[in-house]
Formats: C-alpha cells, structure tokens, sequence
C-alpha cells in the first residue's frame, strides 16, 4: 500500500471516529468534502412564496391597507419568476448556509454571464415566511471574471453577514454576487461597470439583469430602500456610479477603495458617455436636482496603494457631501488594497450599520 493510501485510508478512519464521537459538526465536514453536494440543484424557495391575494383597497381604519397585510407587507415583492437553475458552489463553515451559482442570459443587456447568490439564515425562518428581504450586490476588484471573489467562504463576507443580522448590526442582507467584466484581465483591461459603445452593456447587466434575476428567485422590497450595491477596487468605483447613476433604483452604496474616475481605456473616442458614467459629474448632477438621496459609505487604508488613493477618495467625499449625497467615510490605520482588510472594517468602521440604519429589513410576521 502506497503512503499516500495509507494516510488517505488514516484520515476516513479519523473522520469516522471523530462521527462516532460528535466532534465533527455537519459544516465542518461540509467544508472538509466529505458530505459535498457542489454541482448539485438548490433552490431557495419556501412554502410562503407564492403571490400575496389581490384584494381591493378599503378606508377606514386600517389606513388604506388591504384586508389581512400586515404593516409593510404592501412593500413586499414575492418571487416573480421564472425560477433560475442553481447549483451549489460552497458551503459556509460558520453555518452550513450555500452560496449558489447560475448562469444568467441578460434579457435587457444581451450578456450571458455567472452570478452567484446567498440567503441569510433569516430567509428560511418561517418567521419572515411573507418578508421580503433586502438585496445587497457585492462587486469586487480586478478582472472580476471568471469568478466574483466575494462567493468565497475564505473571506467570510456571508458569515459576516449572518453573524451581524443576528447581533443587530446589520441587516440580513441577500447577496447577489455577479462578474464583473465579461472578459478576463489582460493588460488592465476593463468595463467601468458601464455601457460603453461597441462592448457588451455591463452597467446594464449589473444593475437590470442582475436585480431581475433576484426579483425572480427571492423575496425582495418593492422600493430602492431594499437595494444597495458594495464593491472594492473597480468594484467599489461600480457601487459609487450606479448608485449615484440610478438613485431610484437604488439607496445605498458601500465602497472600498475605490476608483474615482472611469478609465478604462476602452473610452477612448466617447468623451460624452465616459463623463455620463463619472460619479462625480453624477454625484454633481443628484446634487443639482435635489434628490433622492444616497447613502455613500466609503473606506480606504493608508498603507499601499490605497495610500495614494485616499486623497482623491478623500476629496470626493468632502465636495460632494451635501443635499441629497450623505456620506460616511471610515480611514483604517494601516488597512491595505484587499478585501481582508475591508471585510471586518464594514462593522468596525460602522459602514454596515449606517447604510442599514437607512434601508428598510424584513418584518417578521407579515401575512399575505
């Protein structure tokens, strides 16, 4: 028998006794592969989603609601459909929760591309059986292609995120996770998260395509109260703009380290629609206009290249704080250009809990 047989043949017997004993819980083995169920078919429905009765409207005393909806249950949006095919992509060790994966022929865009999607354990608590639940869309760095790195149990954004929902920290978000750029990186190529002429409509795609995807397969809120964008890097400079670019789409925004300014060298000769796609000519305009307002959290380290960057991040923030932009600005000491340094500053610097505090969660016990 080979060494390697032997150890291999070692290790089931430890897991075997470490069985026998309870000392392995399920997400652990989960994480080890040893029940892995990748590749297989998941669904997040509940026995709740079905459409709320249609009822007619009535006055009196129950301020204009329909009969039998519990407060804020007008604001739910149950699943629309079509139902999309998931699959498991990982396991969270903290909580045996999946993070699912689908490929998503945008209807409005015309790109096909991956998203991958992960309910909190609020979700399933019959509960919130007729909640909708906000939606949070989280972008990352680089080339964001072929994978979105946030699906990744080793940065533990979901197990954050379950861990805060449950202590009040943070609402218990649902997290939409799609590629970035339709392409991978080659010579610092990228899309700015934007319709540039001639190139697949990347805006279009993460702010239409990927939000209708959800509607179709969760229980959302009707309002932009229940719609934010995160993001690092060129991720964090695509929360900045969308948010900015589609207010009454969305809310709230959480950027790490981000861009400014969009730079792709794919702009070139489209001077018009690059300067449509600058948060600050947008910041500029909502500011003009009056409303509605946004909520910007933005952080950034001081070590490495977000050193560099922290003062035009810095400087966006302070001229373009006022009427409907309200920001909040978190600097970590320290903190360099990834995402393990932003994930833990999203509570310690207070950004989760601020744009929460301005979003609307789900109410348990509504009725339909």
């Amino acid at each position: 028998m080979s060494h390697f047989r032997r150890r291999r043949g070692l290790w089931a017997l430890g897991v075997v006794l470490a069985l026998a004993l309870g000392l392995l819980a399920r997400p652990v083995l989960d994480a080890l592969g040893v029940f892995s169920d990748t590749g297989d078919p998941i669904s997040f429905a509940t026995d709740g989603d079905v459409p709320l009765s249609p009822a007619p409207t009535v006055g009196g005393g129950d301020g204009g609601r329909r009969p039998g909806v519990a407060p804020g249950a007008s604001e739910v949006r149950m699943p629309t459909g079509p139902a999309a095919a998931f699959s498991v992509a990982a396991t969270v060790p903290e909580d045996g929760s999946k993070i699912a994966v689908t490929t998503l022929k945008g209807r409005k865009s015309g790109f096909t591309g991956r998203v991958w999607v992960w309910a909190p354990p609020q979700y399933k608590d019959p509960a919130y059986a007729r909640s909708g639940f906000p939606v949070l869309i989280a972008l990352p760095g680089g080339a964001g292609y072929p994978v979105n790195y946030w699906m990744g149990t080793d940065l533990k954004l979901e197990a954050s995120i379950a861990r805060w929902s449950k202590e009040g920290r943070s609402l218990p978000f649902v997290l939409a996770m799609p590629v970035l750029n339709p392409r991978p990186d080659t010579g610092g190529l990228y899309w700015d998260a934007s319709d540039i002429p001639g190139q697949p409509k990347m805006g279009t795609w993460l702010t239409e395509d990927v939000p209708d995807l959800i509607r179709a397969n969760f229980r959302t809120l009707r309002s932009r109260d229940g719609w934010a964008v995160m993001g690092s890097s060129t991720g964090g400079f695509a929360a900045l703009k969308s948010v900015l670019q589609k207010p009454r789409r969305f809310k709230a925004a959480i950027a790490s380290g981000p861009d400014i300014v969009p730079d792709s060298r794919l702009w070139a000769g489209h001077e018009r629609q690059r300067r449509a796609n600058d948060p600050r000519v947008l910041a500029a305009e909502l500011i003009r206009a009056g409303g509605p307002d946004v909520f910007l959290a933005v952080q950034v380290g001081t070590a490495g290249s977000d050193a560099r960057a922290r003062p035009k991040v810095e400087g966006f923030v302070r001229t373009y704080t006022k009427g409907p932009v309200r920001t909040r600005l978190s600097v970590i000491r320290g903190g360099g250009h990834n995402a393990r340094t932003y994930v833990p500053n999203l509570v310690d610097g207070g950004l989760i809990q601020w744009i929460s505090a301005h979003m609307r969660g789900p109410v348990p016990g509504a009725v339909g």
